[in-house]
């Protein structure tokens, strides 16, 4: 079940407008654009950055874009407007977001919200994002165990770049898949995960794992990047921000009970932790809290 909490009764163009008000004149009312996008669906997310266009001439990504990435190192937070400077480092590489570094994170959640782009480009996420997957009940055993013969080959002879493993991986129903992962286990005696390479510099074989691993488990996998993305020494908030932003309207709820459970701390509570200023208010409102 999805986080996000969408109002019963959305008006587009008053969104549209609420944004441009919060863009216009000196500083900028990030809390208003928390309470429009932060709420709001992609289908409706779309609408709105379509309206803005019709209504001001300009794009929205790009004004969001300037807003929240220009101006003096000041924050106003009895008024909740705000002007901060670029942060010098990339999100790996900051500790604890400062206010201007978390109003370069807030940009990058917001870009991400109106923007669907695929940062990898190979064949597999190709076909992923692509392929007509079979969704139904049906399951073909003797395929499965053919199939799971074929990945287990492919991984001992490592040759797992080729169009056979893709077209499992990418056309297969997930009953399917979950059954050649589970006749796998039962006779290699281990998950297919396990033999696949854990760290590998090769852009396909890392990818490959974590999509075999989205496809066993996602809720388990999701909620394990999020653990990762706190637990270190410094917040990892490309992992953090992508995980609450893509799953927000899909299955965060229950990645949150699962989190909670593996833990024993809610997500909402870590984020608040980990977390500064409007960059953790957009996270929290992803996670359907009231800030």
């Amino acid at each position: 079940m999805a986080t996000i909490a969408v109002p019963n009764q959305v008006s587009i163009a008053a969104d549209a407008e609420a944004l441009y008000k919060a863009c216009k004149g000196w500083g900028t009312d990030e809390k208003a654009i928390i309470q429009v996008l932060g709420r709001r669906n992609a289908g409706q997310r779309r609408l709105i950055r379509f309206a803005y266009q019709e209504l001001y001439k300009e794009d929205l990504i790009r004004r969001l874009e300037k807003e929240l990435t220009e101006g003096s190192v000041s924050l106003d937070i009895g008024s909740g407007r705000s002007r901060c400077s670029v942060s010098p480092f990339g999100a790996k590489e900051i500790d604890r977001p400062t206010p201007g570094a978390g109003r370069n994170l807030l940009h990058q959640i917001l870009r991400g919200a109106l923007v669907y782009k695929k940062s990898l480009s190979r064949s597999l996420l190709i076909g992923l994002a692509s392929a007509i997957r079979y969704e139904g009940e049906e399951i073909n055993k003797t395929v499965a165990k053919s199939e799971a013969k074929l990945l287990h080959e492919a991984i001992k002879d490592k040759k797992l770049n080729n169009d056979e493993v893709i077209r499992i991986l990418t056309t297969r129903s997930k009953l399917q898949l979950q059954l050649i992962f589970n006749l796998h286990r039962e006779e290699q005696g281990t998950s297919i995960t396990k033999n696949l390479p854990n760290k590998s510099k090769d852009e396909f074989l890392a990818t490959l794992r974590i999509t075999v691993r989205c496809l066993k488990d996602p809720k388990k996998y999701f909620e394990k990047v999020l653990r990762d993305s706190m637990q270190r020494l410094g917040t990892d908030e490309d992992a953090l921000t992508r995980v609450i932003v893509t799953r927000a309207e899909k299955d965060l709820k229950e990645i949150k009970e699962l989190y909670y459970k593996r833990n024993n701390v809610r997500l909402d509570e870590a984020v608040d932790k980990d977390t500064r200023g409007d960059y953790k208010d957009m996270l929290l409102t992803l996670l359907g809290n009231e800030v």
